[in-house]
């Protein structure tokens, strides 16, 4: 039987107290049924012996406490599952909103989910192609793995998220592939944006979309995040799929958590946001992965807006120890009208030594990737030596780096949004732009690498 109280005390802002509560737990779903027979809904933050701290889910505006009654409903936030979610576009409580038909849920799963048993883990090996090259060649993206994007206001990470979302597959499987893709806080440009672009190229099929709006309540925006990785354990441990789950803008995210615990009146930490900032975004990067045994995964790519561009904001920060590196998008870049602006000397994957070479992409992937690497990174100072004392001072070989850092950003990196290279069309074009630099230069490439795939420069 439900629980219902009329001891509703106060309400501030997003917050109400609910005094001479017993058995009440944390978390737990909440009700407010005014006299009028309007309904709002909450959860419970905070229990306190007989009283109880709700946070509602809407504007607490024009809510009458003196004839309203509180019902706890004995069970956390539920999202309603089934194979039908695939190809459906939801709010951010998991309510449809794409005008289709209701759910009929095989399963209703706490959004929260269960943490995986360490040793249950997996470990993340298989390559994922994303049909980027400065993603596929040079920052390679793992099964398994969660790799956020670092950008920052005004740059073109949507476009980014919706290409990957379209072009992401996992390479010598059969295993069915989804996406699911989490707007956090996003304006209605945006989720128009996304929306049209998923129906556009086909995509929706095999995606599922949670979007929360910029105008929608705060802590509706905490719940999104767990809305989409729900979806996604249940596709990837329950069907056995292959799950891309990409979250946009985690920096919406915190600032949602900042206003709740501002709310709360809970000690600030660093700039404002909650000390426990640290722990929140572990809970959610932390569901990715694989278990041993179950033929699905999750892969995640949360994307975050760097407040000024800083990496040491908090949010960047925090991220950074969590998840297994980054793919930095450079203003600069994107200044030059390279697409996508990927910035590959700051960008890294942790894991990426675990997806590539023989069987898994090919065999020259790692050398020609460390080379690539050096290559474009003395290439670049030449240009900014050049800058400094002008051309004459560099070397002829100097000359030929700096020419190589240019090609490799208007080739290699530029691509558009609409490419798809697969993993073969990237290497290819690397060892293309290899040929440009003297053999002896390309030091990092054992001598029967070079004569397989630079035969013609072969030295007598």
């Amino acid at each position: 039987m439900l629980k219902e109280y009329r001891t509703i005390k106060e309400v501030v802002g997003p917050l109400m107290l609910v005094e001479g509560v017993s058995n009440v737990g944390y978390n737990e779903l909440v009700e407010i049924e005014q006299a009028n027979g309007e309904v709002r809904r909450g959860k419970v933050l905070e229990v306190n012996r007989d009283r109880v701290l709700v946070q509602l889910f809407e504007s607490s505006n024009g809510l009458k406490i003196d004839d309203s009654k509180a019902r706890f409903l004995g069970r956390s936030i539920e999202l309603s599952v089934s194979e039908d979610i695939l190809g459906r576009v939801f709010d951010g409580m998991g309510k449809p909103k794409d005008g289709g038909p209701e759910l009929i849920p095989e399963k209703r799963m706490d959004i929260n989910g269960e943490p995986i048993n360490p040793a249950a883990r997996d470990y993340p090996s298989e390559f994922i192609q994303t049909g980027i090259s400065a993603i596929d060649g040079l920052n390679t993206l793992v099964r398994g793995q969660k790799l956020p994007v670092f950008s920052g206001s005004g740059l073109p990470h949507a476009q980014l998220a919706t290409q990957i979302a379209r072009q992401a597959r996992v390479l010598g499987t059969d295993s069915k592939f989804a996406v699911v893709f989490g707007a956090i806080g996003i304006t209605f440009e945006e989720a128009e944006y996304f929306v049209e672009d998923f129906k556009r190229t086909g995509a929706i099929e095999r995606a599922v979309l949670f979007m929360n709006l910029a105008n929608d309540p705060a802590i509706e925006r905490i719940a999104t995040p767990r809305m989409a990785l729900t979806a996604a354990e249940y596709l990837a441990y329950e069907k056995g799929m292959h799950v891309l789950v990409i979250l946009t803008d985690i920096t919406n995210y915190a600032e949602a958590l900042r206003e709740v615990s501002a709310a709360r009146k809970e000690v600030p930490g660093r700039r404002g946001y909650p000390g426990y900032l640290y722990t929140d975004l572990a809970s959610m990067y932390e569901r990715a992965g694989r278990i041993t045994g179950k033929p699905g995964s999750i892969t995640q790519i949360p994307i975050l807006t760097m407040p000024e561009d800083d990496k040491t904001h908090p949010i960047p920060d925090l991220t950074g120890y969590i998840t297994e590196g980054q793919i930095i998008l450079s203003r600069e870049l994107h200044r030059k009208g390279i697409t996508p602006p990927i910035d590959v000397l700051p960008s890294l994957s942790r894991l990426k030594d675990k997806g590539i070479g023989e069987g898994k992409t090919r065999e020259d992937h790692a050398p020609t990737m460390n080379q690539l690497f050096a290559a474009y990174s003395r290439g670049k100072d030449a240009k900014e030596l050049a800058v400094v004392l002008g051309e004459a001072a560099l070397t002829d070989v100097d000359k030929k780096f700096a020419d190589f850092a240019t090609k490799f950003e208007n080739e290699y990196v530029s691509q558009g949004y609409t490419t798809n290279r697969n993993i073969e069309d990237t290497l290819n074009l690397g060892w293309e732009l290899l040929k440009t630099l003297p053999r002896a230069e390309l030091k990092r490439i054992h001598d029967d690498m070079l004569d397989k795939y630079l035969p013609e420069t072969k030295e007598e």
